[in-house]
This record gives structure tokens, C-alpha cells and sequence, in this order.
């Protein structure tokens, strides 16, 4: 399984973006997806889960601002951001658990700053 996140990039405070990561590979529909991030000098942190049966859970500080979605083919998972802020700026990554494995994207940097 591969994972390539893109979206990300500097964006006023207030502003938004909207995250996407691709799987390609042997992928399964009902693999649980999801969004990280790592702000420097911080641990990895989660952002947004979408589980196999289509829950989705997203962290106390995210919630109201993001949305995680999937494509139909749930090859696609996205992220949609508003209403950023300072503290949103972070590395964000993709993840894809498939049988207990966890697959990672490379990463696509958000920047949120006037």
C-alpha cells in the first residue's frame, strides 16, 4: 500500500485547505483512514479517524473546523481545514490500517501565518 498526501500550504489565519491522500496498491474498501499531524518540537498527534463502517472521529481542538471524507471508492481520503490557525501549523500526515498494519504517507506540510 502506498499513500500520497497533497494539499498542503501556507495559508492566512481564518483560511482553509483541503488535504488529500491517494492509495494506490492492494487496497481494501474497509481499511480504517485517518490524519495525523506533527507541529515542530511536538509529538504526533491525531487529527481526524474514518473507521471501516464509515465513523469518523475527529480531536477536541479540530472539531467544528475539519472534516475527514473518503472518495466512494474510499481509495481517496480527504481533509478538509477552515477556519485555521497558527497552532494548526504542522506536518500532516495520512495513515491506512489494513489487518492490523499501518501504512503511512509521506507527510504534506500546512503553514498557517499572516
Amino acid at each position: 500500500v502506498q499513500l500520497q498526501a497533497s494539499g498542503g500550504g501556507l495559508v492566512q489565519p481564518g483560511g482553509s485547505l483541503r488535504l488529500s491522500c491517494a492509495a494506490s496498491g492492494y487496497i481494501f474498501r474497509f481499511d480504517d483512514m485517518g490524519w495525523y499531524r506533527q507541529a515542530p518540537g511536538k509529538q504526533r498527534e491525531l487529527v481526524a479517524l474514518m473507521l471501516n463502517g464509515g465513523t469518523t472521529y475527529s480531536a477536541d481542538s479540530v472539531k467544528g473546523r475539519f472534516t475527514i471524507s473518503g472518495d466512494n471508492t474510499r481509495n481517496t481520503l480527504y481533509l478538509q481545514m477552515n477556519s485555521l490557525k497558527p497552532e494548526d501549523t504542522a506536518v500532516y500526515y495520512c495513515k491506512r490500517t489494513q489487518r492490523g498494519v499501518d501504512y503511512w504517507g509521506q507527510g504534506t506540510l500546512v503553514t498557517v501565518s499572516s
